[in-house]
């Protein structure tokens, strides 16, 4: 039984009431998919901070703009005002400004650097484009597999697998484990792309790009090449199982068979 199997069974037999994550594209779909990384869960707490100041500053300017056209009336207002220079309003509305970039700033400045962070990998997946494929490279220093991953598909597509966005051979790595991902490509520009891992990762001829995962919970994880790298460009998808430990050693395994 492959480590693929092993992973299906334990999604199955879950109790019923367990938690269903949106870890690949939906229909309809507004927000972000559910994040499974630290970095992920950085990025949409970013994402939703910002979108309240955004709002909020919207609403104010909004109110701003309709209280000075219903007093721009003669009927409500007979005399003009005199001032022509008010010291006091030119200095708040450049310190509050200021002050609200300062506040976005900060996170946003300590998730960037989380995001370069590689905190004692375990394990290093060297992520490699092609057109129109991804190779990978799994190694913990001592022993490494090598496989490719394609695409499958319309016709040979399962009972509820992703039309394309499924793969032959997806990656499938331990959850709770410090992970090295080297990104590079063969050809042209690609891009290591997954939404649910916060990762989206240019793979460029000729030069390695380094970024880290932590997976933080079971699952699939359905991504794509993000970068315009010819004419099957919408046909490199990629897949990431998070699984324990049992069943990633389990799948390391079965390449030695």
């Amino acid at each position: 039984m492959t480590a693929t199997s092993l992973f299906l069974i334990n999604l199955l037999v879950k109790p019923v009431f367990s938690i269903i994550y949106a870890d690949s594209p939906a229909a309809w779909q507004w927000g972000f998919q559910d994040p499974a990384s630290p970095i992920m869960e950085g990025i949409a707490d970013l994402f939703n901070v910002v979108s309240t100041i955004i709002v909020l500053i919207l609403l104010f300017v909004l109110w701003m703009l309709v209280r000075a056209v219903m007093l721009f009336n003669a009927s409500k207002n007979t005399l003009s005002s005199n001032v022509t220079h008010g010291l006091v309003i030119e200095i708040v509305w450049t310190i509050i400004p200021a002050c609200i970039l300062g506040f976005i700033a900060v996170p946003s400045f300590l998730l960037l650097y989380s995001m370069d962070e590689v905190i004692n990998p375990a394990i290093t997946l060297k992520a490699i484009g092609h057109q129109w494929y991804w190779s990978y490279e799994l190694t913990d220093g001592e022993e490494t597999i090598n496989f490719d991953s394609y695409m499958i598909t319309e016709d040979s597509l399962k009972m509820g697998q992703l039309r394309l966005l499924e793969v032959d051979n997806s990656v499938i790595l331990p959850i709770l484990t410090h992970i090295r991902v080297l990104v590079t490509s063969t050809d042209v520009l690609h891009c290591w792309a997954v939404p649910s891992l916060g990762v989206k990762i240019d793979a460029i001829p000729g030069r390695i790009n380094q970024t880290s995962l932590y997976i933080k919970r079971p699952g699939v994880f359905h991504g794509q090449c993000s970068e315009l790298c010819g004419v099957n460009h919408g046909f490199m998808p990629i897949v990431i199982e998070g699984s324990n430990l049992a069943g990633f050693f389990a799948w390391i395994g079965s390449f030695k068979e």
